[in-house]
């Protein structure tokens, strides 16, 4: 199998002045890709709730309190359509490395989105069961190439010194597409006609449009471009993305950087998936279950629970508009998103998942204690439930959400890259998948279902454990460092110790830069006096 993408060398624009932005603003519009996610999951949590949906693609029910038949769907049906949308994210994570290494990361991006919209076009005219489900598969195909992609992208594109911050721009486009999701939804759900459903869904073709016409502006990967031989592409890719003139000094200084770093790629030979599971000197076989696993806890934090069943869970708390309460939900999720992307540069990434672990950890275990000693009627009790509810949203977003994209991005080495992130976002949609399916059984009443309601976050809580420990043994710190640099730190320290190590490295790194500044400084004095 050819060799996959990935993203060696100090970033780029390591030689470029620091101040300048049109790598940032280039690599941070890629990150409007999430929105492709974020707006499709938040919208699913609306639409299973509509009632012309529901009589559509459901069945009609007595129902004596409400002093009219209504609609419902039954629990195998829910989990289907659900979930069905990770069975396509699932291929499409595991397609985007031969797709990367073929047309670039650009042209994928941009594949990807026709993919994308062939999906929403099907769940738009879709009025039976099977073509609905056929569409979600594949929009799904198309958000699992973009959720791939597009961080390898930014990771190859931007600035080292902010490359966190970018990346991270990925999952806070993820929350504003779910809080758009449940502002459309909130507006159409009282619509007694096929606008209440097909209106969100179709607003799909928008975002799709936006991302792939702004990739056809954006230049494409340098590294890709080196590559595949096309030198002077790549000189005025990276002229664009660093802000300078083509032939500034540090263009051609960050291609030879590239291109030593591919020499050395082509030395220890191009990589299959096999080569993720092979352990040696690096730790190639740790680095990948890290990020594997990495995925699946994130997933196993249960926020999905509130962002595919919210609207349902939160009707049942019965206070206030469900529809409401959901976007009230959403604009935490998008606000307490922007100190993760702060932060993550300035506090590092493994102290914020153990913040972030903790908190989340500390406010599900209360959110299911409150659930079940509380009664429905207790409105002030149901208050609580849901303030905690959306604290706990606030610890995910400001940390488990963004960083853990980043953290995927950073902690494998050039042999493997692009092999090893697609199996950690395969992971991620696998879990994403699974607990989608299952949820519906575990908190549902009825025959066949387990009834759990509000004590589901029994569970959730107890993985938020397995998340803190998981970060304390796994998580290595690398805030700051070039991913030539990460090797160095996986070969000779441990997660735990890594603070250290990696603080040893930067100062290091200073005292060389320094002394280079000395020595030049000696250079022209000496040239002055002659």
């Amino acid at each position: 199998m050819p060799g996959g993408p990935v993203a060696a060398g100090n970033a780029i624009g390591a030689n470029a002045p620091k101040s300048k932005w049109a790598g940032i603003l280039m690599t941070g519009f890629a990150a409007f890709g999430g929105i492709l996610f974020g707006y499709d999951t938040g919208t699913i949590s609306g639409i299973i709730a509509m009632n012309d949906w529901l009589c559509t693609f459901g069945f009609v029910v007595a129902n004596p309190a409400a002093g009219a038949a209504t609609c419902a769907i039954s629990t195998s049906n829910t989990s289907l359509v659900v979930s069905i949308l990770s069975v396509g994210t699932i291929f499409g994570a595991l397609t985007s490395a031969p797709v990367a290494d073929k047309v670039g990361r650009r042209m994928g991006i941009i594949v990807s989105c026709l993919v994308f919209s062939v999906g929403v076009a099907m769940q738009t005219a879709a009025t039976a069961m099977p073509l609905f489900v056929v569409g979600r598969v594949f929009a799904g195909f198309g958000v699992g190439l973009v959720s791939c992609l597009i961080p390898m992208y930014q990771s190859e594109c931007s600035p080292k010194w902010i490359r966190g911050a970018v990346v991270s721009c990925y999952q806070w486009a993820i929350t504003i597409g779910l809080l758009l999701a449940s502002i459309v939804n909130n507006a159409t759900q009282s619509r007694t006609d096929h606008s209440s459903y097909r209106i969100p869904i179709a607003i799909q073709f928008v975002w799709a449009m936006i991302l792939s016409g702004g990739m056809f502006l954006l230049p494409e990967s340098p590294r890709y471009l080196i590559k595949r031989g096309s030198d002077a592409a790549a000189a005025a890719a990276l002229a664009r993305l660093t802000g300078v003139d083509v032939s500034h000094p540090s263009i051609e200084a960050d291609l030879d950087e590239i291109r030593i770093n591919l020499k050395h790629e082509e030395e220890i030979g191009q990589a299959t998936y096999a080569d993720c599971f092979r352990d040696g000197g690096n730790r190639i076989l740790l680095r990948t279950l890290t990020g594997i696993f990495l995925q699946a806890w994130q997933q196993l934090t249960g926020i999905n629970f509130i962002f595919y069943y919210g609207t349902t869970f939160f009707k049942n708390s019965h206070v206030g508009d469900p529809f409401l309460q959901s976007v009230a939900t959403n604009v935490v999720n998008v606000g307490m998103t922007i100190p993760g992307i702060y932060f993550v540069d300035k506090v590092g990434r493994r102290n914020l998942l153990l913040i972030g672990a903790a908190g989340m950890m500390i406010c599900e275990y209360i959110v299911a204690i409150a659930g079940i000693t509380l009664p429905a009627t207790n409105i002030a009790g149901q208050k609580v439930l849901v303030a905690f509810v959306c604290i706990y949203i606030a610890f995910f977003a400001s940390t488990w959400g963004p960083i853990a994209w980043v953290v995927t991005g950073e902690i494998f080495p050039r042999k493997v890259r692009a092999k090893a992130m697609s199996l950690s976002v395969a992971s991620n949609w696998f879990w994403n998948w699974l607990l989608g399916f299952v949820t519906p059984y575990l908190v549902n009443p009825g025959k066949g279902n387990a009834d759990l309601g509000a004590k589901v976050f029994f569970i959730w809580g107890s993985t938020c454990l397995g998340c803190l420990l998981f970060t304390y043994f796994c998580i290595p710190e690398t805030k700051g460092l070039a991913l030539e640099q990460i090797d160095i730190l996986y070969a000779n320290t441990t997660p735990r110790k890594s603070i250290a190590y990696r603080n040893q490295m930067i100062a290091n790194e200073m005292r060389g830069e320094a002394a280079q500044d000395d020595s030049k400084h000696d250079s022209q004095s000496h040239d002055e006096k002659v």
